[in-house]
């Protein structure tokens, strides 16, 4: 998976493609039944919760919030419902979960995203 440029296109408002979703949605099934049902979480921490679709404000949170590693987050869920970027902020999140578990599991694999942040298993 080409998660870096995944995460780029998301951005920009491109969706991924039906395939490409089942893969990612795949290996984060994956990854969630391998995790606990309560995950060590580093502090300083900041938490943000209901996203509501709102892709946009998302993508402010990590500005106004600070950029990972720098800073680590937490989204507690209501990702989706409201907003007209259910896709983008689902999408996102999922691809954010993939690189933390690879840096994670991985850590000699290098992987640079910007946006990256630690998430809870949350959804």
């Amino acid at each position: 998976m080409e998660l870096d440029q995944w995460i780029a296109n998301v951005k920009k408002g491109q969706h991924p493609e039906e395939h490409e979703l089942q893969i990612l949605c795949e290996y984060v099934k994956e990854i969630l039944v391998e995790e606990s049902n309560v995950e060590p979480v580093n502090s300083p921490v900041t938490v943000c919760g209901d996203i509501h679709g709102q892709f946009h404000d998302r993508m402010k949170l990590l500005q106004t919030g600070g950029h990972v590693p720098e800073t680590n987050y937490i989204f507690m869920g209501d990702f989706v419902d409201r907003g007209y970027n259910n896709l983008e902020v689902f999408t996102i999140l999922l691809l954010l979960k993939a690189g933390v578990w690879i840096l994670r599991r991985m850590p000699e694999k290098v992987w640079e995203c910007k946006y990256m942040a630690v998430l809870y298993r949350c959804f």
